[in-house]
């Protein structure tokens, strides 16, 4: 069966209410069985709490605003939700977690002072993402312009079928665009590149997850989200340089690996509020189609950092942004407030064009 009419079926059953596999069948959890209890030994230990970044990006900004035509227009104001890759488990500074680098970033493409709060839990099943919501929901602040998710790669480790998974992150989505923000998710990244796993695991896993990735999919653009694959953790860096790339337990990004993930998310994000300067329409240079959803997002399954927009009715857009490194003395400034750091990020991230 192709990804695509696997992850329609999917996508389907969790729309519906149908069931669905976990990661394996019961023919195969004796095979894989050791192997899944070494990963888990080996993997995500020992690494901490992540450090918290939620406050104020870009406040340098402040000035350029009251300047400008709409000098009552206050901060851009950033949702993150997820697990442990959204809450940046594995970094020590606050600036160093993709929450902080994708709002720094998008302060710096707005000119405008990005106010961040991030919800994400490590550890987080899709299931959590409801509650998650609720935190940027429910309370007396206003809800965010626009939310980034980062989910899946705990569903896939625990099991969880995957119209469960897909069913929880469309109904999270749901409830976000229903309070009026955009919403960008990125999708289950590709477990078979972590290096603890080893055969015949990595193989199901990186077949599940490109599963689910595609699933996850299909689901979000149908509310009117936009996704970017995460696949082998954003591509050949990683394969290149995984000591680099992953942090000390080889499963989590390290800083670099954050920061290129960051890099890849960035333009689908600023895209998502009307801020990044290209446009729609598709480039054939980059390989970028007009395809049905299911193939679309069987595609970008498979080609990490490829982003999938919502077009006309069964139709969505495959796009490849350009992606640009920023110089670091024109990223905007790190957190005013809740007891982030001051210091200005380090890490690369983005600009338009």
């Amino acid at each position: 069966m192709s990804r695509a009419r696997t992850a329609r079926r999917i996508a389907a059953g969790a729309a519906y209410g149908g069931g669905g596999l976990g990661l394996v069948g019961v023919a195969a959890v004796g095979l894989v069985l050791a192997e899944v209890q070494f990963a888990k030994r080996t993997v995500g230990t020992g690494l901490g709490d992540p450090p918290r970044a939620d406050g104020l990006y870009g406040s340098e900004f402040a000035a350029l605003v009251a300047a400008g035509p709409d000098p009552d227009a206050g901060p851009l104001r950033l949702g993150m939700l997820g697990d442990s890759t959204a809450a940046g488990l594995g970094v020590r500074r606050a600036r160093q977690t993709p929450a902080a680098l994708l709002a720094s970033g998008l302060a710096a493409v707005a000119e405008r002072p990005v106010e961040l709060r991030n919800v994400a839990l490590s550890g987080a099943m899709s299931d959590d993402l409801d509650r998650q919501a609720g935190l940027l929901l429910d309370g007396e602040l206003p809800p965010p312009d626009v939310c980034v998710i980062m989910i899946g790669a705990n569903d896939v480790t625990r099991r969880m079928p995957p119209t469960q998974s897909v069913r929880h992150l469309t109904s999270a989505v749901r409830r976000l665009r229903l309070a009026g923000a955009e919403v960008v998710v990125g999708t289950c990244p590709d477990l078979g590149t972590i290096e603890p796993v080893y055969q015949p695991l990595r193989w199901l896993a990186r077949r599940v997850s490109r599963q689910l990735a595609a699933a996850q999919t299909i689901g979000v653009v149908a509310l009117g989200a936009r996704t970017v694959s995460m696949g082998d953790l954003l591509g050949p860096e990683f394969a290149a340089n995984p000591r680099e790339m992953f942090g000390p337990d080889s499963y989590h990004p390290s800083a670099e690996g954050y920061a290129t993930a960051a890099m890849a998310v960035l333009p689908t994000l600023c895209a998502a509020l009307s801020l990044w300067p290209e446009s729609d329409r598709l480039e054939v240079a980059r390989d970028e189609d007009m395809l049905p959803v299911a193939k679309a997002a069987s595609a970008a399954a498979g080609q990490a950092g490829t982003e999938v927009t919502p077009a006309r009715g069964p139709w969505a857009l495959l796009k490849h942004r350009r992606r640009r490194r920023l110089p670091a003395e024109d990223l905007a400034s790190a957190p005013a407030s809740r007891g982030a750091s001051t210091s200005p990020p380090r890490a690369d991230t983005s600009y338009p064009g």
